[in-house]
């Protein structure tokens, strides 16, 4: 049994890295007082009897149970011992490249939703076999690509690794840029698609390369293995949050027109606003032009509850009805047109309306509808009419 001199006086102490240690003294009983985990954290002080054992041990429990919050997600995703385990710039370099990680995987989100819309995925008209063409040809061409560009460089990839990193970086830049533009040139989009796949497959060669040689550099007591799985896990959460932000995202992408609409909706448009009606979200959608005046804006919202009214059931002019057959009974694809035609219909019914409202008092010359000051500009027909 210890004397009562030795009984404030430590027998020994463990710390775990470069974590605080902790004492241990002989008790007044004779067993061993263990000083509590993390005392110094909490600021609180005082002992337990307990029983020294490992970390996976009743005496580890006091461990977990005193860190700071944040110690488990240290121990998930930053390898065993750190700081001491790795290189003094690994925080730094981890935490820039998670930002470059979440926005590329953002943008490739958005790569992806424009490569899908370019092989035709909802067009009825797309070809299932031209699709699965191209998508062989794209995939053949990158993989040509790796075995080359692995070839021609892959010796030289250890002496500059951080300049290969950097570029495969841009080029990867590069890469989501050319397929979020591939649908817009509709002829190229299969040379536009290729290429920029085989950016992709150069940059998963000397990404992946370079990545090793930095990993080698980042572990510090031969844990590799370590570090690169914890990298991993860091990629993986980094990519999870940038999948769940594109699932917010995508939905307001998607719901631009695409330039053949645009195309469609400008071509011989003699009125001074454009009108795209989305049938699946039951909305119309108005873009005014420079010489919009009041008379126009009633128009195009007269315009839109048109179009409202022909997916309704109450009595329409005559020449409204065909029109409402129409919309029932085409496909949806084919809306500018319908759009279009009630152009036609109101060349002729609201200029009835329209006196009808002055004759009963109203005033055009303005309105209180709520419209924000965005104006478009675009080529009018000859004929135009500004009202």
């Amino acid at each position: 049994m210890a004397d009562g001199a030795n009984l404030n006086s430590p027998l020994c102490s463990e710390q775990f890295g470069s974590g605080a240690a902790r004492g241990c003294m002989a008790a007044a009983d004779g067993s061993l007082q263990w000083e509590a985990w993390g005392c110094r954290w909490w600021e609180f002080s005082g002992a337990f009897t307990a029983k020294p054992q490992g970390r996976d041990g009743g005496g580890g429990g006091a461990l977990g149970a005193a860190s700071p919050p944040l110690s488990g997600l240290v121990a998930v995703f930053l390898p065993q011992g750190f700081p001491d385990s790795v290189s003094p710039d690994y925080l730094p370099y981890q935490l820039w490249d998670s930002v470059q990680a979440f926005a590329s995987s953002l943008s490739g989100s958005l790569a992806t939703h424009a490569v899908l819309l370019g092989i035709g995925v909802g067009n009825a008209e797309a070809s299932v076999s031209a699709a699965t063409a191209t998508w062989l040809v794209k995939d053949s061409t990158g993989m040509l690509g790796r075995i080359i560009f692995a070839w021609w460089k892959g010796g030289k990839l250890d002496c500059n690794a951080k300049q290969w990193r950097l570029f495969a970086d841009i080029l990867n830049d590069v890469a989501m840029f050319l397929e979020i533009m591939a649908p817009i040139f509709p002829v190229f989009f299969t040379v536009t698609v290729c290429t920029s796949n085989l950016a992709k497959c150069i940059v998963s060669v000397a990404g992946g390369a370079t990545r090793a040689a930095l990993t080698m550099h980042q572990a510090r007591r031969n844990n590799m293995a370590d570090v690169s799985a914890k990298d991993s896990s860091q990629e993986t959460l980094v990519n999870l949050a940038g999948l769940l932000v594109s699932l917010l995202m995508l939905p307001l992408v998607s719901g631009s027109p695409s330039v053949s609409e645009l195309q469609q909706l400008v071509e011989g448009h003699q009125e001074p606003y454009l009108l795209r009606w989305d049938l699946s979200q039951n909305q119309v959608q108005v873009v005014l032009s420079q010489m919009a005046g009041p008379e126009t804006i009633l128009r195009a919202a007269t315009h839109g509850l048109v179009l409202e009214a022909l997916q309704g059931d109450g009595p329409l002019p005559r020449g409204l009805e065909e029109l409402r057959n129409r919309v029932r009974a085409g496909p949806e694809k084919d809306n500018w047109v319908i759009v279009r035609d009630t152009h036609q219909v109101l060349d002729k019914l609201f200029p009835k309306f329209l006196k009808g409202l002055q004759d009963a008092g109203w005033k055009t010359e303005k309105h209180q509808l709520e419209v924000d000051e965005w104006r478009a500009t675009w080529p009018l027909s000859p004929e135009k009419k500004v009202l």
